[in-house]
């Protein structure tokens, strides 16, 4: 497998594989990728509105972790955070913007991108035939839709699960 070096004026030299026939996505949206804000998003996406609390719960993290990370989503426009009181106790309520709903989907894509590379790079090593071609399915037959809805149910299952490791 060929490397390439890409250099960035905003940054250092990353070093991505190339693949013949489909060009891998070098740029990953960082502000997605985290673990907690891609459980927000992906919480957010299947949910109307979410509570601080139920999103605190769900992701099993403390308030200031979830205060920081969803105020990162707010600032870049992905979430919209509403605050209110029900009686004398505040409420902060939560929903996905357009622009976090079209980040949210660009980084699904991106994934199955790197998953299809990772399986034809995988394919080639064992001699198999590369997925994608025609009459072929990704991943042992799954069609492209089925293969995002996996990811999707993956990226929330993981986040809701996975417990913060202490620094």
């Amino acid at each position: 497998m060929r490397k390439e070096s890409v250099a960035r004026e905003d940054g250092p030299t990353t070093v991505r594989p190339v693949v013949a026939g489909e060009p891998v996505p070098s740029n990953l949206d960082r502000l997605i990728h985290e673990r907690i804000r891609l459980g927000i998003v992906s919480a957010l996406a299947v949910n109307r509105s979410l509570t601080f609390n139920e999103l605190k719960a769900l992701l099993k993290t403390t308030d200031g972790n979830l205060s920081v990370h969803a105020r990162k989503l707010e600032e870049a426009d992905y979430i919209v955070c509403t605050k209110s009181f029900h009686g004398r106790l505040p409420k902060t309520e939560y929903r996905l913007a357009a622009a976090g709903r079209r980040a949210l989907e660009k980084y699904l894509d991106h994934m199955e991108a790197l998953i299809r590379a990772t399986a034809r790079i995988s394919a080639r090593i064992r001699g198999a035939r590369p997925i994608g071609r025609k009459g072929s399915r990704p991943l042992g037959g799954l069609r492209a839709d089925e293969l995002r809805r996996r990811l999707f149910a993956v990226s929330v299952a993981t986040t809701a699960t996975e417990t913060p490791t202490p620094r």
